[in-house]
């Protein structure tokens, strides 16, 4: 796989080392584009084993959740275990939502929705056939980026799981970029009101260019530089 846009030259120790130096971050941004109002000291306090006042504790789960899924993700990656296959994705989403979901660790079992959309995601007897299909789907884009991003949307869109759906998109998508040596995307949280407006209006069309463009442009410029040095 290769990066046909910023022409990163693909390297796993680097791209991992600059993902998990981010973790507080990545966790905080997460947590936040979930409505949970956590600042990053606080997050940073979380994971080195603190609790933090002001918080219910089933939000200070959701965040070490995060976290947890993360040092798998980075673990499975190391030893060469990580593969977008419906075993893994699974085991990611029981670590992920874990006392969130409905039910975790496995497809769901019924229909959902999706607040502030008409379109319906497919029924639940459907999903094992196209997480296959879009697992061989994304095996025909030549792009590294391209590919991960629609793992994420396409994930999100299907919505596997009761909950934790677009988590678990950027888990598979930033997981993939990793494993192939190119750094991970975090969606800052300051950037939520044009996230959620062009993932209404993807979740309606099924058209993944605008978030592709919005996705690719969250990459910070800094890691691309520090990506590209020799």
């Amino acid at each position: 796989m290769s990066d046909t846009i910023w022409h990163m030259i693909p390297d796993k120790p680097k791209a991992l080392m600059l993902a998990k130096r981010q973790l507080s971050e990545l966790v905080c941004d997460a947590v936040n584009l979930e409505g949970l109002a956590f600042t990053l000291p606080e997050i940073q306090t979380l994971l080195d084993g603190i609790t933090v006042g002001g918080h219910k504790l089933a939000d200070q789960q959701i965040a070490l959740n995060q976290a947890d899924a993360w040092r798998m993700l980075f673990k499975w990656i190391e030893k060469e275990q990580f593969a977008i296959n419906g075993e893994t994705v699974c085991a990611l989403h029981g670590i992920a939502a874990r006392e969130e979901a409905l039910e975790w660790g496995k497809f769901r079992s019924g229909g959902v929705t999706i607040a502030g959309t008409e379109y319906l995601p497919p029924s639940a007897d459907s999903l094992p056939v196209l997480f296959k299909q879009m697992v061989n789907e994304a095996s025909l884009i030549p792009d590294i980026y391209d590919q991960a991003i629609y793992f994420f949307l396409t994930m999100a869109r299907c919505q596997f799981f009761y909950d934790v759906n677009k988590r678990m998109g950027r888990f598979v998508m930033n997981g993939l970029l990793l494993s192939e040596g190119f750094p991970a995307i975090n969606l800052p949280a300051k950037r939520q009101l044009e996230f959620n407006q062009l993932m209404l209006e993807f979740y309606e069309t099924g058209i993944q260019q605008p978030m592709n463009t919005f996705l690719r442009s969250c990459l910070d410029e800094r890691i691309i530089h520090i990506m590209k040095e020799s």
